[in-house]
């Protein structure tokens, strides 16, 4: 234990340098000093689509570049992008691209950024059920809809057939934040059902049906919920399901082919799509045999024009080791890295980002 004398002079220390930090116009949480092998905080907030993969990357990409700290809440694309708009992060996060009349709020131009490939599934909690159960749209459409309440519902068992389905009540589970996850999953139900289009629609905070499920905050808490609560049905980034050994359904693509969230079915989806300048895009519901039907790239948001050169730089810097050195690691965290001609895309994104007219990647 240190002395109290000490922990007093510290404690003054540290409330001069907060004081300074809020008087010298730099944004808490940054170090824009320019000094040679100054220490550069770069603070992100968002999607928790993407932070395992995030994790991971600031992990391996301060261990080659200790002088840059990076650090990611995940906290949900609505947050996320309020952040960025708000500028109280570096970054922000979202699966869900913004949309024009938000870009226009932010009084500058935003950029989206394409880092990985990811796939939203269905898992649930059927102790006694050890297949693997299939839904279409419709089944899970009707779910949320409170039109299907119990597991051995004829429009279940006949897309399982075998399967003993307990004749328990169906319990869903949707996130209560502003989620992006959310986003990519209610923009495929609302492409593929009418009703659930009419009813629920498509957006990253719908109006469930009053008194139907359960919410949980962010994937952790989706996650969490089905993992408690028995008789549960919820909907989680891939990546959490397969890391907590959940069971995953298969889901009816847009062929008619049931599908599972692979590598390559979650690539599948991308590969017919034609990315827009901007790179907002939706690729749910894709054509292709194998195309798994809730796929999203998940983006990071960042202003064209950086405030502050250096930190402006070390993130433009980071963000091109992710999408290049960085993809190494998405198989293994079940997301698919970026197609080659998406890269190229990328590459030039990044090289267009300024600080006080300056190109930051050289």
């Amino acid at each position: 234990m240190r002395k109290l004398t000490i922990i007093s002079v510290l404690s003054l220390i540290g409330l001069f340098a907060l004081i300074g930090a809020g008087c010298s116009g730099v944004p808490v949480g940054s170090s824009d000093s320019g000094a040679g092998g100054a220490t550069i905080n770069i603070q992100g907030t968002g999607a928790t689509f993407p932070r395992p993969i995030y994790q991971k990357w600031m992990s391996e990409y301060g261990k080659i570049h200790p002088n840059v700290r990076l650090d990611y809440q995940s906290v949900g694309s609505g947050a996320g992008q309020r952040a960025i708009l708000d500028r109280t992060a570096d970054f922000g996060a979202s699966d869900d691209p913004m949309k024009d009349e938000d870009l226009a709020k932010a009084g500058s131009e935003l950029l989206h950024i394409p880092t990985v490939l990811g796939a939203v599934v269905l898992t649930y909690n059927l102790e006694e059920v050890k297949e693997q159960l299939k839904f279409t749209p419709e089944i899970v459409a009707d779910i949320y809809l409170d039109k299907i309440t119990k597991w051995n519902d004829p429009k279940i068992a006949a897309e399982n057939e075998g399967v003993q389905l307990p004749d328990n009540n169906i319990t869903p589970v949707y996130r209560s934040d502003s989620s992006g996850t959310t986003g990519v999953f209610t923009d495929y139900l609302a492409k593929t059902v009418p009703e659930f289009s009419e009813r629920i629609t498509y957006s990253k905070q719908p109006n469930w049906i009053q008194g139907v499920g359960i919410g949980g905050k962010g994937n952790e808490g989706v996650m969490g919920q089905v993992q408690k609560t028995p008789n549960t049905i919820g909907y989680v980034e891939v990546a959490y399901a397969k890391e907590n050994d959940l069971p995953i359904a298969l889901i009816k693509n847009k062929s008619g082919n049931f599908v599972e969230p692979s590598i390559e079915n979650i690539s599948a989806a991308a590969a017919g799509a034609e990315m827009p300048p901007d790179m907002r895009i939706s690729i749910t519901n894709a054509d292709g045999a194998n195309a798994y039907p809730i796929s999203s790239f998940t983006y990071v948001l960042l202003y064209k024009e950086q405030q502050h050169e250096s930190k402006g730089k070390a993130l433009v810097d980071f963000l091109w080791w992710a999408v290049h050195d960085g993809s190494g690691y998405a198989s293994d965290l079940h997301y698919a890295p970026l197609p080659d001609e998406v890269v190229k895309m990328v590459e030039e994104k990044l090289s267009s980002i300024t600080s006080n007219g300056k190109a930051l990647r050289e």
